[in-house]
């Protein structure tokens, strides 16, 4: 490739990661443009886990064979099959080098080529295991550019061609390593944008999801609700005794209590597949659950009563239930939801009940969700609690 299309190829590939919106995204351009700017048909980005002594291949991209999936859960390699990942991790991939024509030669921070005639046995020269690789699954060659993101080793960038396919040389792996580069400033702003998410979405105190995140996935929850009829159900819970914690205590023992019930309630969610777990401020929690029927829900919302009595600071949880799996009526609007279930919980705090209410099995929970609270503080309760309101499921007004 000329130069003129080599640089053109390079801010194609910045352009397109910088486009992405998720990493998965962000992996499969990265890879994808790797792969057309080396001619090559196949690629995959992979990532050093140091704590587990592997590289975990995060996708792979273009012709794939059998055993390779897109996105693999599971396809790791340990490190020590890779002696070239061995020596070159830490100081000699954090730094610059030169090819050598030598698997030995010193090319800190720079790619090399493997060719499918190269060795495969233990002892004469490194990647052995790619070799046997690329052998296996018809490639000819491949060339190997690792990543260094914040001056550490990340990860590396692999690239391959067919066997009848002219073998990457010097240019190409010199090439690769100035796509490494670029790959790795894409992965930083991904990693930039992934943690501004985080923490708009994220409680502060206990790590939990925020009402910001349960407000967008009740919206989704719902227009998938609407589109397939899956049951969409919603806890909320009430950390009862928060207050005389606080006020013979302290509030950090009090904050506390609010994290370990957090871990409680992620625990319990954790019983549903896809359950999202947050704390909606204060002492209030919720659980957001699309697919598991109304009987599941019931069931962990009734152990985590039972977890959240054990805890040794506080004095359990009021717990209300409002599930679509029941009869509760058209549920139109998170908004709906959150009003039945807060009901339902309203009336657990009330009975001190040590079991979940549930909206739709007891007529005097509906009956108190249509109907205006009875005291001015219940009416800002709800009001503060639920700003979104549609005009038909505001029912009172403050006097």
């Amino acid at each position: 490739m000329a130069v003129d299309g080599r640089l053109r190829a390079v801010v194609a590939l910045a352009q397109a990661m910088a486009a992405a919106t998720t990493p998965r995204e962000s992996w499969r351009a990265a890879a994808l443009g790797a792969c057309g700017a080396l001619s090559g048909t196949f690629a995959a980005l992979s990532m050093w886990e140091r704590e587990r002594g592997r590289l975990r291949v995060l996708v792979n991209a273009g012709e794939r064979a059998p055993d390779e999936e897109e996105f693999p859960e599971s396809e790791t390699y340990p490190v020590n099959r890779f002696p070239e990942i061995t020596e070159f991790l830490h100081e000699r991939w954090a730094g610059g080098g030169e090819w050598g024509s030598h698997p030995r030669a010193e090319r800190r921070g720079g790619a090399w080529v493997e060719t499918a005639q190269g060795p495969v046995t233990p002892g004469h020269g490194y990647c052995h295991q790619r070799v046997a690789a690329l052998r296996r699954r018809g490639r000819g060659c491949c060339v190997v550019a690792p990543i260094v993101l914040h001056g550490m080793a990340w990860g590396e960038l692999y690239v391959a061609r067919p066997e009848a396919a002219p073998v990457f040389d010097r240019e190409d792996a010199d090439f690769a390593t100035v796509l490494a580069s670029v790959v790795a400033a894409g992965i930083a702003q991904t990693e930039r944008l992934e943690e501004v998410r985080r923490l708009a979405f994220t409680d502060p105190l206990t790590g939990l999801a925020n009402r910001r995140a349960v407000d967008t996935r009740l919206d989704e929850a719902l227009e998938q609700h609407r589109a397939d009829g899956s049951v969409v159900s919603l806890v909320v819970c009430d950390v009862n005794g928060l207050k005389r914690v606080n006020d013979t205590q302290g509030h950090a023992v009090g904050d506390r209590l609010l994290e370990r019930f957090g871990s409680v309630l992620s625990l319990c969610g954790a019983m549903l597949p896809g359950t999202l777990a947050a704390r909606l401020g204060g002492d209030e929690f919720c659980l957001v659950t699309v697919g598991p029927s109304a009987d599941e829900v019931v069931g962990v919302s009734e152990d985590l009563c039972v977890r959240a009595k054990e805890l040794e600071l506080g004095e359990g949880v009021a717990c209300g239930v409002a599930s679509t799996g029941d009869p509760i009526g058209e549920v139109r609007s998170a908004r709906r939801l959150f009003r039945l279930a807060d009901a339902a919980q309203y009336r657990a705090k009330a009975a001190r009940s040590p079991n979940p209410v549930v909206a739709g099995r007891d007529g005097t929970v509906m009956r108190l969700a249509d109907s205006p609270p009875r005291s001015a503080q219940d009416r800002r309760r709800f009001r503060d609690a639920r700003p979104e309101v549609e005009e038909d499921d505001e029912p009172w007004s403050e006097p």
